[in-house]
This record gives structure tokens, sequence and C-alpha cells, in this order.
């Protein structure tokens, strides 16, 4: 019996085939399968051994025997043999469609080889399964588009790129690129299928035709003579394993890589460049500041001279060693506002935008505080703002620096640089903004869910009024972020007679 399928990947006929070669109960090797790409594909004929290589596709899943007579046997396969299906039907492999029958076939009537994990025609079609996946993730890596305008959309350039996979994967790898580059025009070229993603009212849509060849491709550009500029200042020649490079960029790949001409003689200078790079004296990181003395006095910190202007303290601050905060920090970020501001509010430490900008409250937790004050009608321009801590602690995951709660005695450290700020300052008023604020303004815990939106006072008599942090109010669900709002704006509310 000749099965003719429409396509070299159409597993929706094989599905359909093979349910009603299994509900007559013809046996594999009575089956000759065709595809037009492929002609005759018999796996017990005269053809060459399957090729082991991995793969993935797209098929419903379900019981391969729906649909079937009802007298007929019904085929229950495990939903692990689909997800095979849908990618062993992608390889090249001619005999690939015989060999899934095969399988199904066993399947039903061997009900002992879905639990076998070494059955050979298991194994092989894994191994195939594996080649197939495999040749997508290369064609995703090594894939290199080059610019072309060919005026069909004005100014919006053309993107084109030339591959040349191993399998029948183009189609399947297709919604990968069109997520990948959703605002881009660009067409895909490979021997067996051209792929392209056009633009129409800001909605892209795929389209399909006939293979192409590589003469098809546009030549370099100018945006490939950057990538190679990139390329030479990025190789490391410290790192280089040319057998760990070869094995994830076979050479096969090579001659479609622009960069692949540039590998020969960057490998053949690594080593003079290793040791050159070992002979180059070390260079200290700008911002790895030591510890400042007063001159004359060893032993005497900068900390202990009297601060008579902001930018002393910037200065000062910066120096600053007394806890091992600030070594690690980008720099410090001090009080920002006018000298004499009737006002002057204080959180607990820089974030990381602050620390980058050497400013307070630029931060996610700034921008809500600067909705407070518009909600209030005091410009920021007219209140001093401050942290209880001047330099940014936190701690690495991955490549983000999260922030982390200073100690007691890290803020203690810190605590005559705001006495500093106050003594510059002069305010009639200081606001806490949570509690690590709190203790630092007022020498002691400040419970501030029972105090907040009351008025403190300091030894030195100035009054404190307690309340929550911004960024306590982003952590929030988003469910209570409004009306906390509400709340943090009625709290601020209390400072406004000192602006009548």
């Amino acid at each position: 019996m000749r099965i003719a399928l429409s396509g070299a990947t159409d597993l929706a006929g094989f599905r359909a085939q093979a349910r009603m070669l299994l509900a007559q109960e013809v046996p594999p090797e009575q089956v000759v399968w065709e595809t037009p790409e492929e002609g005759t594909i018999d796996l017990f004929g005269d053809a060459p051994a399957a090729v082991p290589d991995p793969g993935v596709a797209g098929a419903a899943r379900g019981s391969v025997g729906a649909g079937g007579p009802p007298a007929a046997r019904v085929a229950t396969v495990p939903a692990s043999f689909l997800g095979l299906c849908e990618e062993v039907v992608l390889h090249a492999d001619p005999q690939r469609f015989a060999l899934l029958y095969r399988l199904l076939w066993r399947l039903v009537h061997e009900p002992g080889l879905r639990h076998d994990p070494l059955d050979p025609g298991m194994m092989q079609a894994a191994q195939m399964a594996q080649a197939v996946r495999r040749d997508m993730h290369k064609m995703k890596a090594f894939v290199r588009f080059r610019t072309v305008h060919d005026g069909e959309a004005g100014d919006e350039p053309l993107h084109v790129a030339w591959f040349e996979p191993e399998h029948h994967i183009a189609r399947a790898v297709a919604p990968w690129f069109a997520r990948r580059f959703t605002q881009m025009r660009w067409a895909l070229l490979t021997p067996e299928v051209s792929v392209q993603w056009r633009l129409q009212g800001g909605q892209g849509t795929l389209h399909f035709g006939p293979g192409g060849q590589r003469a098809d491709a546009p030549p370099p550009d100018a945006g490939e003579q950057l990538w190679l500029t990139y390329y030479r200042s990025i190789f490391n020649p410290a790192r280089l394993k040319l057998k760990a490079m070869q094995k994830e960029m076979p050479r096969k790949y090579w001659h479609n890589l622009p960069e692949a001409h540039l590998i020969a003689p960057l490998a053949a200078q690594a080593e003079l460049r290793s040791q050159a790079m070992i002979d180059t004296e070390p260079t200290t990181p700008q911002r790895r500041i030591p510890k400042a003395v007063a001159p004359g006095n060893p032993q005497r910190s900068l900390a202990a001279d009297r601060i008579g202007s902001l930018g002393e303290l910037k200065d000062a601050t910066l120096r600053c060693r007394e806890c091992p905060i600030g070594e690690f920090a980008t720099q410090s970020v001090p009080g920002a506002g006018p000298l004499g501001a009737r006002l002057m509010f204080v959180g607990e430490q820089p974030g990381d935008q602050e620390d980058l900008q050497g400013l307070p409250f630029v931060g996610p937790a700034g921008h809500l505080f600067d909705r407070a004050l518009q909600a209030l009608g005091l410009p920021r321009e007219q209140i001093f703002v401050s942290n209880a801590v001047k330099h940014f602690k936190f701690e690495l995951r991955g490549k983000r620096r999260i922030h982390k709660t200073p100690s007691q005695q890290e803020a203690a450290a810190c605590s005559h640089w705001l006495e500093d700020e106050i003594a510059l300052v002069q305010p009639q008023a200081l606001v806490a903004l949570g509690a690590t604020a709190g203790r630092a303004l007022l020498g002691r815990a400040v419970p501030v869910l029972a105090n907040r939106g009351q008025w403190l006072a300091r030894d030195d008599g100035l009054r404190v009024l307690i309340t929550l942090h911004p960024s306590a109010l982003l952590r929030m669900p988003p469910e209570d972020k409004e009306a906390a709002f509400a709340a943090f704006i009625e709290d601020l509310r209390q400072t406004l007679p000192l602006f009548a």
C-alpha cells in the first residue's frame, strides 16, 4: 500500500493515514510512504540506514485511534509519543515516516514497548528528535541578517538572511523569529523554503514561499562591518578553547557566518595577547577610594572635621569608610535641597538609581514621593530631602543589585553625617520616612505603624513627623495601594501649616 503525504513535514496527513492503516490492521512492512520532495520512503527497502539526530514542530495531541471505524482497534499511545512525532517528522531522514509508523504499530501491539527506554527503534527516534532540536537551536544562533532597501515600505529596510539547515525546520522556527523581530521586516532564505515577515498597520504576518539559493542573499553591508568590529573587541584570548568553540559552532556553519574568517587570526594571536594582558599593570577601579585621614593626624578620620557646606559633606561622605557599605557603592548620596528649607524629609538609604545618579529619591520610590508632594501642592524645590545612610547597600542577584536594609551599626556610623546636614539646613521640622529614619532622628526605635501621622520631639526640640517610606507603598498588594497612598498623603498633610 502506497501512502502519499502532502509535504515533507505533513504530520497531520501522517496521523490521518496511520489511523486508517491501524484500523485496517495493515502491518508496517506492507506500507510505502511517499512525499513530493523525497519520493518513496520504504523502511524495509534498500534505502540507507537512518542517521540519528534532534528537532520540534506542532500538532494536536490526543488519541491516535480517534476517528477510526467502530469495530476497529482503538490505538491509544502515550502523549510523549505524539510529541516525539512532532519532532521526528522534521528530520531529513527519508525513512522517518516509516520508522514512526513502525513504532506506532508496535506500541499498539506490544504494550511493553512504552516502558522500554532501551528499545533500538525508540532510541533511534529519540536521537532523531534530538538532532532536530539541535538544528533549530543552531538556526536561531547562526542566522545573520543583512539590510536591503527595497523601497516597498518607504524608509523601512528589509533584513535578509541565508541559512542552510540540515533538517526541515524552517517553517517550525519561523514563529520564533517572528516573536524575536516583531517590529522588523525580514526574510529568511533556505534551500527548501523562504519565509517573510510582512508588516502592515502595526501587525505582522508570516508568508512562506519556494526555496532559494545562496546567491539570492544580499552582499555584506555596513552593519556587518560594525558586527565584526564588535566581535574583535569582545574576543578574550585568555578564555580561548577551540575544541569547545567548534563543538558549539561546528565548521559546517562557518561559510555563512561573517565572523568566521576572524577566528583563525584571532586564535593565532591569542597566546601573545594573553601574555600582554598578564604583563600589563593592574588598574584600580575609580570608585574604590581609600579611607581619608586628616593631614598630619593619620589616626583621625575626616568624619570628625566640621562640615561647612553640602559640597564638603559630599566629599567627606565619598571618602567615608566607617562602615563597609561605602567601599562597594558607586558614590555617596547626600541630601539635596535649599539650605534654610522649612521641612526636611529623611529616608532610609539610597537605592540603585540614587546610587548611579548621586541624588536622593530619584528612583521608583522617589517618583511616588513626588506624586504625594504634587497632591499636597508642595514644590520639591522648597524642601530638603536626604537619607539616614549615605551609601547604597545591596546584594547581587545575577546582574541586578537588590536593596538590602542597613544594620543598626551601619546606620549609627552614618548618624553624624545626618546631624551635619540638619545643622546646615536648620529646618523647622523633620519627617521620618520609615523605621530606619525614625531611629536615626530620635535615637531610639520607633514603631512606624503605631506612631504614623504623629509628631514626636527630638532632644534638641525639633519635631519629627513619623510615616511610612514610599517604597513600602510600592510593595503593597495592588488592591491596597490606592488607599495606602491616600493615607500617606494625609500623614504629610500635617506639615502644610509650616508653609502657611
